[in-house]
């Protein structure tokens, strides 16, 4: 058992984010357990009813494809997992849709992409949709747009989402429901001894690498694993969250957590964190390869003297942006130091590095800004700036 958590947060939320694997909603076969879906409808409009709101993420979609189909094979392709999920993203919603009707709820589908999150616009709408479906008491229900996005169906991000959610509607807690009991010490299923982590204090990049090797791989139903469990709750619990990473499959898990009292693993939130825009700027996808590269003297002035970044302080570009995208900010040592949303384009950028500012009008016929990327979008990593 965990620490008891009196009063649990996750009974006292206001609040919470439940994100459900793929794991724990399929059965031995690989298709859907409709009587572990049944579970999470009625726990959920419990939650509701008692003033909670409370936002699902769910997986599912290419399993339910997979069992209406009747594919059994493992070993798909991209194109065949999403040809799955475009089948059981209706079927899975069906179901849910039935189910939360027997409590008196709607459902509300939102089908997003990592795209959603980086581009602040769509980024900031997606939570007034949100907040809209919750005021009309519909249970908000959340997956990747498994059909158009390839790296999350390879990787499985689904926890992330669900911390890129639980950040932006500032929800109180954040329960990442899984096939395993919660962080071990070692996996579970290789190392007989490996112990139960019942508490992490704090996530950092060096805990994540020790606890989860790059090699390690996830479940065989889902395209996740605890490496990505751990950075969603670094993420979440940066800005305030409180979260558990917990086994679906265990009887009366989500009562237990309420009441305070579950195996699992609980990550208390950060005694200080930081707003919604500089967890979104840190915390937004890079798509692709997208740095900017800055000598020692800009390095000084971002982490010492809290300055914007200035051309004359860029060695290189790496890939390709446009004006508006979000970027890596990396040292000539190839350490990431933070993110930033540019002023410039990349074919721009690589003209004007290592100039002055005021070299930037004769270099491209107009000086829209002084800066590469300005102090107010610009955040860099918490662990860079407490080593400085």
């Amino acid at each position: 058992m965990s620490p008891t958590l009196s009063p649990s947060p996750f009974g006292t939320a206001k609040t919470l984010v439940l994100k459900v694997g793929s794991a724990v909603l399929t059965n031995a076969d690989g298709d859907l357990d409709k009587g572990m879906l049944r579970t999470i409808a009625d726990w959920t409009s419990e939650r509701m009813a008692a003033g909670c709101n409370v936002i699902l993420v769910t997986s599912g979609a290419v399993a339910a494809g997979r069992s209406a189909l009747g594919v059994r094979d493992r070993n798909l392709t991209i194109s065949q997992k999403q040809a799955l999920a475009a089948v059981g993203q209706s079927r899975l919603m069906q179901i849910y849709a039935e189910l939360f009707a027997t409590h008196g709820f709607h459902v509300g589908q939102m089908l997003l992409t990592a795209g959603d999150m980086e581009d602040r616009r769509r980024y900031v709408n997606a939570r007034y949709t949100l907040e809209e479906l919750l005021r009309r008491r519909c249970i908000p229900i959340i997956n990747e747009n498994d059909t158009v996005t390839v790296d999350e169906l390879k990787f499985g991000d689904n926890d992330g989402l669900a911390a890129r959610v639980a950040v932006k509607m500032q929800a109180d807690a954040l329960v990442l429901l899984s096939d395993v009991d919660g962080v071990f010490s070692a996996n579970p299923k290789t190392t007989p001894d490996a112990r139960l982590i019942e508490v992490i204090e704090k996530v950092t990049p060096a805990l994540i690498e020790q606890l989860c090797p790059t090699s390690q791989t996830g479940s065989l139903v889902g395209s996740g694993g605890m490496l990505s469990k751990l950075r969603a709750a670094r993420l979440a619990t940066s800005a305030g969250t409180h979260v558990a990473i917990a086994n679906g499959k265990r009887p009366g898990i989500l009562s237990n957590l309420v009441a305070g009292k579950f195996v699992g693993t609980y990550f208390p939130p950060a005694p200080t964190h930081r707003s919604q825009r500089t967890q979104w700027i840190l915390h937004g996808r890079v798509s692709g390869t997208r740095q900017v590269v800055v000598d020692d003297g800009a390095r000084d002035a971002l982490l010492h003297r809290h300055k914007s970044l200035l051309p004359a302080g860029i060695l290189r570009v790496v890939g390709t942006f446009k004006a508006g995208d979000l970027v890596d900010i990396v040292d000539s040592a190839g350490r990431l130091l933070g993110r930033g949303i540019v002023n410039y384009s990349s074919a721009e950028m690589d003209l004007i590095r290592g100039h002055r500012s005021a070299d930037i009008a004769k270099i491209l016929g107009a000086k829209p800004y002084d800066e590469a990327i300005h102090r107010d979008n610009l955040a860099l990593f918490e662990e860079v700036t407490s080593a400085r």
